[in-house]
């Protein structure tokens, strides 16, 4: 079923004056948010199979006590790319719905520009082709490099951008689950290649949305914070010749203030140090609490590097950075998660951290194996799928980070409730 953006919003202020509760939208000067209380969260079966599948310990038994106990919003969990792309396509409504769903308190959209310069909910400028249904469509023919089927020696190829279409071309596409058939022949075929552990169950017809139905669907659940990623552009800027980064940084933050939302429930994000400085010194009420991502130490002998310059971004003027899970962790000699000294490093000099992303590596008991980005510095201390909450454990109360981006918002939601993260 395609849900529309605007029936979803009338049920949502259905449900919610039954509760009592209003769930229009805030008036500009009054966007400070309201009380979560009254949401029903569902956690489902997934934390008390992680739990479950735990070595035995202090930290499963008081895990297991938490089974049965009732469950709250909380901002430590925090929707990756809406909080339940692991079983639902990214940055759609439905995945929004479902993150929340699952106690999610934070909701991420991700930014990209269309051809008509409207922002929308993207993971990257570029993921048309692999994310929603575009190449089997006839705006596929719009795309910087349309579906070129495989042949003898060569993969099928496709690259479609939100810069190549319009806004009202992008919604009338289908959010899909990430992936591609390299092998495809045909369009349709290209459509295919979803990881065998996530699932097309709910890939029927994603509802994609721009940035601002983001903020308005957002803003309609209550206590709802939002986190929006400024995505690097893949075209050359000044984008057509006029529209340049500048307009962008600040167009992002426009729409924010358009909507009356009180920048104290908004949390920038950006992996571009100038996109934050732009922030820190043209819109200084969000850049307090913006993000620095920070992917510098990916590279191999990187991360002494990418440790040192948390000084310069400290003295800088960022308060939060964001370094993926790996970042933060390392192995002792018993083979037990510890805290870095990436992690030490940000906590001696007071930043803040969020970290990305858990759930999204599938069965643990293959890291290893497959050399696993998210364990890549724990991955001989990794057996098993009980073990993602040693490693939240560890995040949480030992490296001090303030939330957990998740692909499948209920197995942090249920750990920080667990632990009163909330």
């Amino acid at each position: 079923m395609h849900i529309t953006l605007s029936s979803a919003i009338t049920g949502i202020v259905v449900a919610a004056a039954a509760a009592g509760v209003s769930a229009t939208p805030t008036k500009p000067g009054k966007g400070k948010g309201k009380p979560h209380s009254h949401r029903n969260v569902e956690l489902g079966p997934r934390p008390e199979y992680l739990v479950r599948d735990m070595d035995d310990g202090w930290l499963k038994d008081r895990l297991t006590s938490c089974l049965d106990k009732e469950v709250t919003t909380t901002k430590f969990s925090i929707g990756h790319r809406g909080g339940a792309c692991l079983q639902f396509p990214e940055e759609s409504l439905e995945s929004q719905t479902a993150g929340i769903r699952m106690g999610a308190g934070m909701e991420e959209c991700d930014v990209a520009f269309t051809l008509d310069r409207e922002l929308v909910c993207r993971h990257d400028q570029c993921d048309l082709h692999t994310t929603t249904n575009i190449v089997a469509t006839p705006l596929g023919a719009k795309c910087s490099v349309p579906f070129q089927p495989a042949g003898p020696g060569k993969a099928a190829t496709a690259r479609c951008c939100t810069s190549d279409i319009t806004l009202s071309e992008f919604k009338s596409l289908c959010g899909k689950m990430d992936g591609f058939n390299a092998s495809a022949t045909t369009p349709e075929d290209f459509l295919h290649g979803t990881p065998s552990w996530r699932t097309d169950l709910y890939a029927t017809c994603g509802t994609l949305l721009s940035h601002k139905e983001f903020i308005a669907f957002i803003d309609s659940q209550p206590g709802l914070l939002f986190t929006s990623e400024l995505k690097e552009p893949r075209v050359p800027m000044p984008f057509q010749g006029n529209y340049t980064t500048e307009q962008y940084e600040q167009q992002i933050v426009d729409e924010y203030v358009e909507a009356g939302i009180d920048p104290s429930r908004v949390w920038l994000q950006s992996f571009v140090f100038r996109d934050v400085a732009y922030w820190l010194k043209h819109a200084p009420a969000f850049g307090r609490q913006a993000i620095l991502l920070d992917q510098s130490g990916d590279a191999p002998g990187t991360i002494e590097q990418a440790t040192a310059n948390l000084t310069f971004y400290k003295h800088a003027g960022v308060r939060i950075v964001a370094p993926p899970l790996p970042y933060l962790v390392s192995l002792d000699h018993r083979g037990e998660y510890v805290p870095s000294a990436y992690a030490k490093k940000a906590k001696k000099l007071g930043l803040d951290i969020i970290t990305w992303s858990l759930e999204r590596s599938g069965p643990l008991a293959q890291v290893a194996a497959n050399g696993d980005y998210y364990y890549s510095t724990i991955l001989n201390g990794t057996h098993k799928d009980g073990d993602m909450y040693k490693l939240v454990d560890v995040l949480a109360r030992q490296v001090g980070v303030l939330g957990i981006f998740s692909d499948w918002s209920a197995t942090v939601t249920f750990y920080a409730n667990c632990f009163s993260f909330l």
